[in-house]
């Protein structure tokens, strides 16, 4: 009986190692087919640009027949110098991807079966690849603009003779930052991290059209926009919409941003505030995608991406 249970918990292990390898091939086949759609699937060369190579089968890698450099899928990507297995990989982009409102490193990590650091670059690095969609981005037709702002929270002293005015400047902690959304109304949405909300006018006049409609809140910093664009304002203290001017894409949008921070990830560091506000605007862009489009196009978006100079090595600069 004891060597019936051995031999059928072997046989288990041998299929579950057959299913994992077959998931693994499909993976890779799935990167190759995005990363070289071009020549459906057969591999280009990153340097040269030669299509003429052949397979080094035992480590995944193909050599150049012209400059013989070796490359994988994932050289010069966003990916490179994974250790992950593509499967995980894969994984990891459809549940990044179908977390609408964010997901934690923490998560990830329990998800995934990795450590925390794992996840934590290689969700940022995932960040960077969807904030390089609307690089160079300009907005027209009806835009939208508001600002909402995020972190610098003073946790009150546990006395009441201890505590303190928290909305005194010398008591502020200096990590507080504004959002500044600028959406376009059928297109994208264009965040950017600030001191103040104000600054949104400068933002507006990089990438807004000149012939564009803007919206806007009462706010007294929004009155320069008068004199660039045709502005609509909308005074929130009376109503959210009065026919002629709202900003509730822009809200909706913050919204998202809002639960985002809040209730994933409880807090977020100025430092990267930005990485965080432009997954909610691509999450947001893309919300009537359907989940298995959205992670393909988030995939493409990472092999599309070159080396991340900010992630590629981050712990061995930020060691503990």
């Amino acid at each position: 009986m004891a060597q019936h249970f051995l031999l059928s918990a072997q046989a288990r292990t041998l299929s579950l190692r057959t299913i994992y390898q077959a998931g693994e091939d499909k993976a890779y086949e799935t990167f190759k087919a995005i990363r070289w759609a071009a020549t459906g699937g057969d591999p280009v060369c990153p340097r040269c640009g030669c299509v003429e190579s052949y397979g080094i089968a035992t480590r995944r890698k193909f050599k150049c027949v012209a400059c013989h450099h070796q490359f994988s899928v994932t050289s010069g990507t966003i990916f490179a110098s994974r250790k992950m297995a593509f499967v995980d990989l894969l994984a990891a982009i459809c549940i990044f991807t179908n977390a609408v409102k964010g997901i934690s490193s923490l998560q990830m990590a329990r998800d995934l079966d990795c450590q925390q650091k794992t996840a934590f670059v290689l969700c940022h690095k995932l960040r960077e690849a969807m904030a390089a969609e609307v690089e160079g981005e300009t907005l027209d037709d009806v835009v939208e603009i508001d600002g909402a702002y995020f972190g610098g929270h003073i946790r009150p002293a546990n006395h009441v003779d201890d505590r303190v005015d928290r909305r005194l400047a010398k008591h502020k902690t200096g990590t507080r930052r504004v959002v500044v959304a600028l959406r376009e109304r059928g297109g994208r949405t264009l965040p950017f991290v600030c001191l103040a909300e104000g600054e949104g006018v400068e933002i507006a006049k990089r990438v807004v059209d000149r012939l564009a409609v803007i919206h806007a809140d009462e706010a007294s910093h929004w009155d320069a926009l008068h004199a660039g664009w045709q502005t609509k304002r909308i005074n929130h203290s009376q109503a959210y919409s009065d026919g002629l001017g709202c900003t509730n894409q822009a809200e909706s949008y913050f919204s998202r941003l809002r639960r985002m921070v809040t209730g994933q990830h409880h807090g977020v560091s100025p430092r990267y505030l930005a990485q965080y506000a432009h997954e909610a605007a691509w999450k947001e862009d893309h919300r009537r995608m359907d989940n298995g489009a959205l992670a393909f196009r988030s995939l493409g978006l990472g092999l599309a991406h070159g080396v991340s100079r900010a992630w590629k090595g981050y712990w061995q600069r930020h060691a503990g």
